[in-house]
Order: C-alpha cells, then structure tokens, then sequence
C-alpha cells in the first residue's frame, strides 16, 4: 500500500508542486486548500504524512497541526512548510505538534528526503522511488 500524503496549503501552485513531485517519487497524495479542509481531509483519507503551511484562511497551520494530532486516527507524521522562519516561528511550530519545519522557498528533493526520514523514524517503511 502506498505512503499517503496530505499537502495542505491555500496557494494552487505551491499544492500542485507538492502534488507533482510527491506522485513521481511514488507517494500517494491528496490535497486540501486550507486548515479546516486539512482537518476533514486527514479524518476522511487517513493518510501517513501531513504537510502543513501555516498562514491560511479559515484556520492556521498551527491550528489545524493541533486538531490533526488530537482527532486524526492513527495521528499521521506533520511536516511544517511555511515562509516563517523566524526562529521563535519554528520552534512554535515544532512545540505545537510539527514533527519537522522546513522553510519556504524550498527543494522538492529535500522535502521527498525528510518525508521519508521522518517515516523511517516513525517506523514506517520509506518510499524508495524518491
């Protein structure tokens, strides 16, 4: 079965990037626009990975990492993807639930690379593809 991804973010271009490149390295992945489409969508689609901005309409990243991580089941891995990089932010971020925090602009390579680490280390099998 395939590793399933959960890219949340309010801006098409970021998504579908995310979308693209996660797919060719072998992922599964779904998509929602924003926070509370984000909470939905883990409760519904289950997936292993969540990949979270922060600033979005209807409800933050930090927000929704935190519903996420109480009402999902099994709660799945949150990597933050954000333009806040302030210090302060990511170690907000990391204290709110993000399991990692990684900051925009970035390589798709890199977020493949830390996706798989962080399943590694949830004892889960990485996807080899990527």
């Amino acid at each position: 079965m395939p590793v399933k991804v959960l890219a949340v973010d309010d801006e098409d271009d970021v998504r579908r990037l995310i979308q693209i490149k996660l797919k060719k390295a072998g992922f599964e992945v779904v998509t929602a626009a924003n926070g509370e489409e984000g909470v939905e969508r883990c409760k519904a689609d289950k997936p292993d990975v969540v990949i979270m901005d922060w600033m979005m309409p209807k409800m933050d990243g930090p927000t929704a990492t935190a519903k996420i991580k109480a009402e999902c089941d099994p709660a799945p891995i949150v990597l933050m993807l954000t333009a806040k990089g302030a210090e302060g932010d990511v170690i907000q971020g990391l204290l709110g639930g993000a399991d990692d925090y990684i900051v925009k602009p970035f390589a798709p390579r890199e977020l493949i690379a830390r996706v798989n680490v962080a399943l590694v280390k949830a004892g889960k099998q990485p996807v080899m593809g990527a």
